[in-house]
């Protein structure tokens, strides 16, 4: 220390410190208390400390030695740090470095330690007192309200009983503390409810609740915590008042609605059977759906009986006897219609109609396979001695009253008779069939099939065989040159009368009467022509549970669940359906009517469940608007109508359907229109004006137009009728096949026809689609028109060498002049103001007979035959028609091969084109002659004119 000498007390003095040689500056460590007790409320930053936090240190007063610099926390890394406030004094007070939730946590502890300024300004050798464990509370904050664990509560109670507890709501809350996380209180919202709740949320009754008064009630309670925060937002409570439990089906709807096009729709989707808790062995359902108010007994496919026959593949060839009348089958025009059945052609007989059936539609070869079907509904008979009602019968016109055979109906009995023509053999021969069937007069729709295989005759009804339980014989009718009539609705008495009258009138209903002979009926097609196209359906068979049993109808409008668990029996009738697969189903109600029996052990039945009923109502779909569209007048010349297939006048015909879809957006309904496809039935081409005149006309449809579609046509002066069930492209197609020929076209001034198209027997029909077929006639030349701008209307352009032959040969060199075109020009038209002049003088004087008609006839022929052409701008080619002399030869070869084939078209004629007078073939005879001599002028160059610009 000697060394130091003076400069070390020098150092001590100037800056204050008692400096001791040989003692140290900072002796004593800092003191705290050895643990502290802090609370801070959430959300703040400052720490009550208990006891206060002050350090102190006994090197004090000396300047940094004996002051508190700093306090230091350790451990959990607890957001807290401690500042000094006092040096000298030690003070100090602990603050929350970041927000303090007690949701997150509610205590810390961790380690504090004080830190004296050490021996010097740098803070060098400082002091640390001991380590102080600080434990610190977090206090809470009813900043949460009470939330039910449930956003909705559920519970039913049966009538009349008091409950001391319905069901309990619950409510929580996040806050930490017991005083405000804890709920105190429930209160009831909804005013005038017979419901009270206790502290623990315990819903109970205080009045007994009836089911007819209220079926349901809709309250409303909210929640309370200790802190009286109530919560935010209520919970609701469904209380559902159950009657005094009764065995029955719940849970189903007494209506069901089906959008036509939907395919399946399940009727009972949340059905259950109540047994009251009774013990079962066994649950058997019968679902009936009910559809006799409907058509002919269900819906089914309303197109006619043939095209019906068609689409079940049933053989060609049989007779319809009550078609829809029309001018070819006028004799159902007298019958009474029932038109309220959705376009199923019905005839309703009230006792008093009949009809009798044209000679030439009567089936003549009857032999010993048949058949006769129809649809008949038919309830018991008036009076104690009923009559016959005879739905069809073939008797003796005149002279006698014999019945060949007849179907008829006599105390609910059906009744075939067939007496056999007399043979070498007579014997006695079956002759009455009788069936004795409920079927006959329950006032319902059935289908009745009698085949014929003589001797044998079985009966089906809706596609199930019956036997005759009856068969009496008699002798054969011996043969008599007697015309016989056949009738519908009654039989006809000719003979042995005064006057001619029917008997044993019908009554009752009658659909589709046909007689096919020479053949009977599958079994497959019977099926087929009488299925319903609406019916029960059961999806996902295979989830059913295999102890399940079930059973269909034929026609599917009855079904049968068996099985021996209630929870598998109510999954099946869960998936029991609807489903008509009509394109354009009637619309309309259709009845369910559910027959249960129950089971239990030892017993034959337990409990009487009462049968359900219900109703489907099928919406009315979304009608088609179909639209024919196309040329409504075609104009041709008269070599076309005389050709031997005459003109196509629907050629560019289009059939199109669309339905109007209702599309729900914002609140309002905005139709939209959709195109669709389906099938038509028929379609008639109809003559507007006089009927067509076999003589000189004809509108036919060739047989090949037919094949490969399920179409057929029939034709008469008053049109053309084509019908089948086909697609709209398939009638289409065979529309644009339909011909129009005019052998004698000079009588024509005009032939208008009218097309109509018809969807389900005439339900939806189109627009009539009306065409005017013209013929075209040649007119002189009209001045001052540009010809060169557009072709001429209704002409094809021909293209022939512009020039005349002659003046090709000699100006082959150079091109003509101008004003040579001009003067050609001018001559061409001059000579064919003469020509036209003449031609008109000529006609003039030849009308009066029909020989001066045809005579003006020929004229026109040989004037639209002949090479005759008028060349209008001659200086549209003239560098070409200099250089093209083989092409002009070439033309000339081509226009005599197309003569020849004409020629052989004519030669070719079929038997009824070439029906005609031997003037038409004098006629032929001359205007073959003119074409040999126009073919010489060619040949001979004395003619050649363009006609690629000629206008009539």
């Amino acid at each position: 220390m000697q060394i130091l000498g003076v400069p070390f007390l020098l150092f001590c003095l100037i800056w204050g410190q008692s400096c001791a040689l040989g003692g140290k500056v900072n002796k004593h460590k800092p003191w705290i208390e050895t643990s502290y007790h802090g609370v801070i409320t959430e959300n703040m930053d400052t720490v009550l400390l208990d006891p206060p936090l002050v350090a102190l240190d006994k090197d004090a007063p000396v300047p940094y030695a004996g002051e508190i610099c700093a306090f230091k926390t350790y451990g959990q890394d607890a957001p807290f740090e401690a500042v000094v406030l006092n040096r000298t004094s030690g003070e100090g007070v602990l603050r929350a470095s970041s927000p303090v939730d007690c949701e997150s946590q509610k205590e810390y502890t961790f380690i504090i330690q004080a830190y004296d300024c050490g021996a010097g300004p740098s803070g060098a050798n400082w002091k640390k007192s001991h380590k102080a464990v600080v434990h610190i509370q977090v206090d809470d904050v009813n900043e949460f309200s009470p939330v039910f664990r449930e956003p909705l509560y559920k519970a039913s109670v049966t009538e009349g009983k008091i409950y001391d507890s319905i069901l309990q709501v619950e409510a929580w809350d996040q806050d930490c503390s017991p005083q405000y996380s804890q709920i105190c209180n429930y209160e009831i919202v909804t005013a005038g409810t017979p419901f009270a709740i206790d502290r623990n949320g315990n819903i109970r009754n205080t009045e007994r609740l009836s089911y007819d008064k209220q079926k349901s009630y809709k309250i409303m309670v909210t929640a309370f915590d200790c802190g009286q925060k109530r919560a935010k937002e209520d919970v609701a409570v469904h209380i559902d008042v159950k009657p005094v439990c009764k065995p029955g089906w719940q849970g189903w709807n007494k209506r069901v609605d089906y959008e036509p096009g939907t395919g399946s729709r399940q009727l009972f989707p949340k059905m259950h059977l109540e047994t009251c808790g009774g013990p079962l062995s066994g649950v058997k359902a019968m679902v009936e759906l009910q559809t006799i108010h409907i058509g002919k007994g269900c819906d089914r496919e309303t197109y006619s009986e043939k095209s019906l026959q068609k689409l079940c593949g049933a053989a060609s060839g049989s007779t319809d006897l009550l078609p829809a009348s029309s001018p070819s089958t006028n004799w159902t025009a007298s019958l009474l219609t029932d038109s309220g059945r959705d376009s199923d052609l019905i005839y309703r007989f009230d006792g008093r109609q009949a009809a009798n059936v044209p000679d030439h539609v009567v089936p003549q070869n009857l032999t010993d396979q048949f058949t006769i079907a129809t649809w008949m509904k038919h309830g018991p008979s008036l009076g104690l001695r009923a009559e016959k009602e005879t739905l069809l019968c073939n008797s003796d016109k005149t002279e006698m009253n014999r019945h060949h055979y007849s179907l008829y109906v006599h105390n609910c009995r059906l009744v075939f008779l067939l007496r056999r023509d007399f043979t070498q053999v007579d014997t006695f021969r079956p002759a009455e069939f009788h069936w004795k069937l409920e079927q006959i007069c329950d006032k319902e729709w059935h289908y009745y099939v009698i085949n014929v295989e003589f001797p044998a005759v079985t009966l089906f009804v809706d596609g199930v065989t019956y036997e005759p339980y009856l068969v009496t014989d008699d002798w054969p009718i011996h043969t008599a040159k007697i015309d016989t009539q056949l009738t519908v609705g009654a039989c006809w008495q000719g003979g042995e009368v005064g006057t001619p009258r029917f008997t044993q009138y019908f009554r009752g209903s009658l659909s589709g009467l046909t007689i096919r002979p020479g053949r009977i009926e599958t079994q497959k097609v019977i099926s087929c022509l009488q299925a319903c196209k609406e019916g029960l359906d059961i999806n996902s068979l295979e989830s059913l549970a295999k102890d399940i049993k079930f059973h269909f109808n034929p026609a599917q409008s009855v079904l049968v669940v068996e099985g021996e668990d209630l929870d598998s029996i109510n999954t099946a009738m869960t998936k029991v359906s609807y489903i008509n697969s009509r394109q354009f189903p009637t619309s309309g109600l259709r009845r369910l009517h559910i027959t249960t029996t129950v089971q239990c052990f030892g017993e034959d039945t337990c409990l009487s469940i009462p049968d359900t009923k219900s109703v489907v109502m099928v919406l009315p779909p979304s009608e088609p608007r179909i639209t024919i569209t196309g040329s409504n007048r075609l104009v041709r010349p008269a070599s076309d109508l005389r050709g031997p297939l005459g003109v196509a006048p629907f050629k560019e015909l289009h059939i199109t359907s669309r339905v109007m879809k209702g599309d729900s957006s914002g609140g309002s309904r905005r139709p939209g229109v959709m195109e669709v496809m389906h099938n038509l039935d028929y379609c008639d081409v109809l003559v507007i004006g006089e009927e067509l005149n076999i003589e000189r006309e004809s509108l036919e449809i060739h047989h090949s137009a037919l094949l490969g579609k399920h179409l057929d046509a029939t034709n008469s002066t008053s049109g053309i009728s084509i019908y089948g069930v086909d697609s709209m492209a398939h009638y289409e197609q065979a529309l644009r096949q339909v011909r129009y020929r005019n052998w004698r076209p000079v009588t024509l001034s005009e032939r208008r026809f009218r097309l109509t198209c018809s969807e389900l027997n005439g339900r939806y029909t189109s627009n009539e689609f009306n065409l005017e077929v013209q013929l075209l006639h040649h007119s002189a030349p009209v001045e001052h028109v540009n010809h060169m701008a557009a072709q001429p209307q209704y002409m094809r352009p021909v293209h022939h060498p512009l020039m005349i032959h002659t003046l090709n040969s000699h100006m082959s060199g150079s091109a003509p002049p101008a004003a040579t075109a001009v003067i050609v020009v001018c001559i061409a038209a001059l000579v064919v103001i003469v020509v036209i002049g003449v031609y008109r003088i000529h006609a003039t004087h030849q009308e009066g007979s029909r020989e001066d008609e045809d005579e003006v006839k020929d004229t026109e022929d040989d004037w639209e035959n002949s090479a005759l052409t008028i060349t209008v701008n001659p200086m549209e080619n003239i560098g070409g028609a200099q250089a093209n002399d083989e092409e002009v030869k070439e033309d000339e070869r081509e226009e005599e091969e197309e003569e020849k084939e004409e020629e052989e078209q004519v030669g070719g004629m079929t038997s009824a084109e070439s029906d005609n007078s031997d003037e038409e073939g004098e006629e032929e005879e001359e205007e073959e002659e003119e074409r040999e001599e126009v073919k010489e002028r060619k040949q001979k160059g004395e003619l050649e004119w363009d006609s690629s610009s000629i206008t009539y």
